[in-house]
Parts: C-alpha cells; sequence; structure tokens
C-alpha cells in the first residue's frame, strides 16, 4: 500500500481520438509515482459525448480496473463535469487533467514532487502556447481584463493545469454552481507554487471550446468573482447624470443670453437614443447578477450521473 494518493480528474467530450494516446501517458506517470511512494487514482467523467469516447474508457478501465469512470447524461459543461468528478476523489492530493493533451501528464510528477516538500498549491502557468492567432490573442485579452478587473496578481498566462491538496477540495466542492474552477482555486488564497510551462499543439481532434462558451466563461468569471461590473455601473450613471446636468444649464443659460430657443432636435435624439442604449445595457448586466441568484436558490442539479463504472 502506498502512504499517499494522487487523484486525476479527467473531464471526456468528444476526445475519443487522444484517449489512447493519454492513457499511455497516464501509466508511465503512474509507474513514476510509484517510485515517489505515491498511487494514481484515475477518475473519467464522460460528459455526454456522441463520439467513442466511453467505449475507448471502458476498455481501458478493462485494462486497468480500478480506474472511475462516470457518464453523464449529457452535455454540462467542463466546470460542472469538472465538478461531478471531484466528488469521487479520495486522495491526499487531486488534479484536473484536461483529455486533449495539450498539458502533458508527466508535468504532474514534478508537482508531486512539490506537494510532497510542502507545498499545496502548484499551478502551472501557461508562459507560450501553440494555438491559432485568434485564440491567443483572445486569451491574452481575456487575463488582461481578469487581471485588472477581478484579481490583480493572477498569472499572466493564466493556468488549467494544477494540484491541490486535499484540504482544497471542501471549497472546491461546495462553490457556486457557475464558479470557473481554475479562478476559485486561486481565490481561496493558497499561496502557488509556480512552474512555467508551453502549453503543447492540439494535435487528436477539435476543441469543442467555441466562442459562445468562451464568452459564458468570461461572464461567469467576471460576474462571480467580482463587484466592478456593477460599481462601474453606478459611476457611468453618475457621470451621465452629471453631464445631462451641466448640458441643461448650458441650453437654459445659452436661451437666457440669447433670447432664442436652442434648436436641438438631432441633439436630442443622439442623446435619448444614447441613454436607452446604456440603460438596457445596465439592465442586462444586473439581470446577468440576478440570473446567478436565482440559479443558485433553485433546486436544479449541477449535472445528472448516468451510471458509475
Amino acid at each position: 500500500m502506498h502512504p499517499k494518493t494522487l487523484s486525476v480528474v479527467v473531464p471526456v467530450y468528444f476526445n475519443a481520438g487522444s484517449l489512447p494516446a493519454l492513457f499511455d501517458e497516464l501509466v508511465k506517470l503512474e509507474a513514476q509515482l510509484d517510485l515517489l511512494a505515491v498511487a494514481l487514482e484515475l477518475i473519467f467523467v464522460d460528459d455526454g459525448s456522441k463520439d467513442e469516447s466511453l467505449a475507448t474508457l471502458l476498455a481501458f478501465k478493462a485494462r486497468r480496473p480500478a480506474t472511475k469512470v462516470i457518464k453523464l447524461t449529457r452535455n454540462f459543461g467542463a466546470e460542472h463535469c469538472l465538478k461531478t468528478g471531484l466528488r469521487f476523489v479520495t486522495g491526499d492530493c487531486f488534479a484536473d487533467l484536461a483529455a486533449d493533451l495539450q498539458d502533458p501528464p508527466g508535468l504532474l510528477l514534478e508537482a508531486v514532487k512539490r506537494w510532497l516538500s510542502g507545498a499545496k498549491f502548484v499551478i502551472f502557468e501557461r508562459v507560450s502556447r501553440d494555438d491559432p492567432f485568434m485564440s491567443k490573442l483572445s486569451s491574452k485579452i481575456y487575463y488582461k481584463l481578469l487581471r485588472l478587473m477581478v484579481m490583480k496578481d493572477y498569472p499572466e498566462g493564466g493556468f488549467d493545469l494544477c494540484l491541490m491538496d486535499k484540504d482544497m477540495l471542501p471549497p472546491m466542492l461546495n462553490s457556486a454552481k457557475n464558479s470557473y474552477p481554475a479562478l476559485l482555486a486561486y481565490w481561496l488564497g493558497y499561496q502557488p507554487d509556480v512552474i512555467p510551462y508551453h502549453r503543447q499543439p492540439r494535435i487528436h481532434g477539435k476543441s469543442r471550446w467555441t466562442f459562445a462558451k468562451k464568452i459564458k466563461a468570461f461572464l461567469d468569471v467576471m460576474l462571480g468573482f467580482s463587484v466592478t461590473p456593477i460599481r462601474t455601473i453606478s459611476v457611468i450613471g453618475l457621470t451621465v447624470s452629471l453631464l445631462s446636468f451641466l448640458y441643461g444649464m448650458h441650453i437654459i443659460i445659452y436661451a437666457l443670453i440669447d433670447g432664442n430657443p436652442v434648436a436641438g432636435f438631432p441633439t436630442l435624439v443622439t442623446l435619448i437614443t444614447f441613454l436607452l442604449g446604456l440603460i438596457i445595457l445596465m439592465l442586462g448586466v444586473i439581470g446577468e447578477y440576478l440570473w446567478r441568484i436565482f440559479d443558485e436558490g433553485n433546486l436544479r442539479p449541477e449535472t445528472v450521473i448516468e451510471k458509475v463504472y
């Protein structure tokens, strides 16, 4: 029996092409961990894949019976899928690993060594990446905004792969439905041990991380971890009110001096349309906050498990 165990949760969604190579890397990792007297607990969560992912996972389980495979009834999203996997973690430390091999499983060996040396939170910061230009640009803008509006000391290149001590598991499990896992883990306040790495290109399959999903993640992060948007609304409202008051004073003074009404129909139309657009935008932001309150208060489960293998 090993005195320590590393639990690795792998969300799977249309990853049939990369899973065989991933299994080979995890088998190598297990052999390396064995030299450190650390066992490996593998937890795969199939997030409603429509390809051969589940069959491939079950074939791997046949080779390695200790592997856990959880099948969800449909696609619920990567964050919810990961959180479901965390419910099955029994190890002394745990990590979530993407199934596309862009974050090599072998990186976890160094993280485990640092954990054994006393680090409770080890993150792998992306310092460079082999991704399409638009993907790199959007990521750069996203992390700039995140550091500006949410957490100023967040790693510039961001991170997905990290290792956490079991002490971090309860707050990760008891988090809000729309919490972004990486940011939540960083927000908990544990001093991170940072390991820089180069993100590998995607070789197998097509990324399901669509633009719409990126926008949702952006909103979840900005509205779930920061009060900045709602305070920005207050500042804008105050500024617009002040400018409107000054503009009104200008019209009154001009009319008193000139003695004639001010011809300003185009200006009036412009101001009305601008202010109405601003009001709709503000109501939309407030609505996003209200929706998250409602989503937390209802009894709808985050995911539904069809079967546990």
